[in-house]
């Protein structure tokens, strides 16, 4: 086989928690292929935070920067000037890699929102098109209905409201679910706007890829994963990619606690009742009202908790709340979540259900606390307490001062608390069990690799 077909094109998408998954994928199968080379494109601001603290050239993974559709002067880049300056600005250091190394891309593998990965294979011979779904099996599944889902919204009854509320219990798995759901891109007026026509697209496209790859275990979702399975190539399912991460063998830099939330963690009298932990991703801050109903729950309920808030988000806390809780709280801008979870003192995490932060509360056997705001939030909220039963979701859709406090008593402090600590950590132990050498998810990974081999 010649040598391009030992050149992998990385195309990652930059926002939110995308690209970071995408790149543990790649230092695995970097370890599982060391003469294979991978060309990671991604915008600068993403890849400078990646790649940071890595040697130039170490290793045979390599960062290529992407233009994000911003002009000359612009400080911050959004979702839609990156997604209109799509594929072209791919496409254009694309070239410009292959000019560098003489060799053109022998396969593609790339963020599953990237649709346009299985054109740019097809342009090289059919190489083959490999796509990361970096969220759960529920949601890719959710897109993939898209066109029935819009169909049963339409010709559902919406003028009390009731039509939304229609469970989709012909979606294998998605009984519990309802449309009104769906991923908000679903269901928007405009699917040729950039968000919604980058997500239709890739459900359409999806079924051409040779593989999927999702961030998930059979167990988890068989149901739903049984049924994608259907409409694709290839699936696999070799999650959660944390617990993967955590069970190689290759050394780890250090994780960053600047704030001494562990020490803080550690500090807990053995007594004191378990911790909570708020965090709502790397892009989400509730709004100025929902900050001052957390306090206020988080100062009546007295249990200790550490709550990870940009600053923009301490300056709407309640006068004062900081001086009162000093003796059992600590916020911070930001917090090691994977060590926080995993940490025995933590009880509770209070989140916005990103796939992420759930698939971690998972594999940590922490309970969740649901304030969903978009995108497949409200699929993993409703699975976290409809479907596996390991948390619960804030009444009403928003935090106030008693439904807050209501959720943290439920979880903390009651039966059915018991039974959904009990849920999370036989969930643990089915995610411990998929990344053991013999584990499902290392299988799958392990039927990755062969099919790659195929390919190199």
């Amino acid at each position: 086989m010649g040598s391009s077909e030992c050149h992998v094109a990385v195309l990652a998408f930059p926002f939110a928690t995308h690209a970071a998954p995408l790149l543990s994928l790649v230092e695995q199968l970097s370890a599982a292929f060391p003469s294979a080379r991978f060309s990671f494109f991604n915008n600068q601001d993403s890849n400078s935070g990646l790649f940071r603290g890595r040697k130039p050239g170490a290793g045979n993974v390599k960062a290529y920067d992407v233009w994000d559709g911003t002009v000359a002067g612009e400080a911050l880049v959004t979702h839609e000037e990156f997604i209109m300056a799509m594929p072209g600005n791919y496409v254009k250091a694309i070239a410009e890699a292959e000019a560098e190394t003489g060799t053109k891309f022998g396969c593609f593998l790339t963020d599953a929102f990237l649709w346009f990965g299985g054109d740019l294979a097809a342009e090289r011979g059919g190489v083959p098109w490999i796509a990361l779904w970096t969220a759960g099996a529920c949601s890719i599944s959710a897109h993939l209905y898209t066109d029935f889902v819009r169909s049963l919204a339409a010709a559902t009854p919406t003028g009390n409201g009731n039509g939304l509320e229609q469970k989709l219990k012909v979606i294998p798995g998605m009984s519990e679910i309802s449309i009104g759901e769906m991923p908000g891109e679903i269901l928007a007026k405009d699917l040729q706007a950039p968000f919604p026509g980058m997500i239709y697209n890739m459900a359409l496209k999806l079924p051409g890829a040779n593989a999927v790859v999702i961030n998930s275990f059979q167990n988890l979702e068989p149901t739903v994963t049984d049924d994608i399975r259907s409409k694709l190539h290839k699936v696999f399912n070799i999650g959660p990619m944390i617990l993967r991460q955590a069970a190689a063998a290759t050394p780890k830099p250090p994780i960053s606690d600047d704030h001494n939330c562990i020490p803080w963690l550690d500090s807990l009298p053995p007594a004191s009742p378990p911790a909570v932990y708020l965090s709502f991703g790397s892009g989400l801050t509730p709004p100025p009202a929902e900050i001052v109903a957390l306090a206020e729950a988080l100062e009546a309920k007295r249990a200790p908790f550490l709550w990870s808030l940009k600053p923009h988000g301490v300056k709407h806390l309640p006068e004062g709340f900081l001086e009162r809780t000093k003796e059992f709280g600590k916020i911070v801008p930001w917090a090691p979540q994977v060590q926080v979870l995993s940490h025995p003192g933590v009880g509770a995490f209070v989140t916005h259900c990103g796939w992420n932060s759930t698939l971690e509360a998972i594999s940590f056997g922490v309970c969740l606390i649901c304030r969903p705001f978009y995108g497949d939030q409200q699929i993993n909220s409703r699975f976290v307490e409809s479907v596996w039963e390991i948390g619960v979701k804030v009444e009403g859709g928003k935090f106030t001062k008693d439904e807050t406090l209501k959720a943290l008593n439920v979880v903390l402090d009651s039966d059915r608390g018991k039974l959904l600590k009990e849920n999370v950590v036989k969930l643990k132990g089915e995610a411990m069990e998929a990344v053991k050498p013999h584990g499902s998810s290392t299988k799958e990974f392990q039927e990755l690799v062969h099919l790659l081999n195929g390919y190199f």
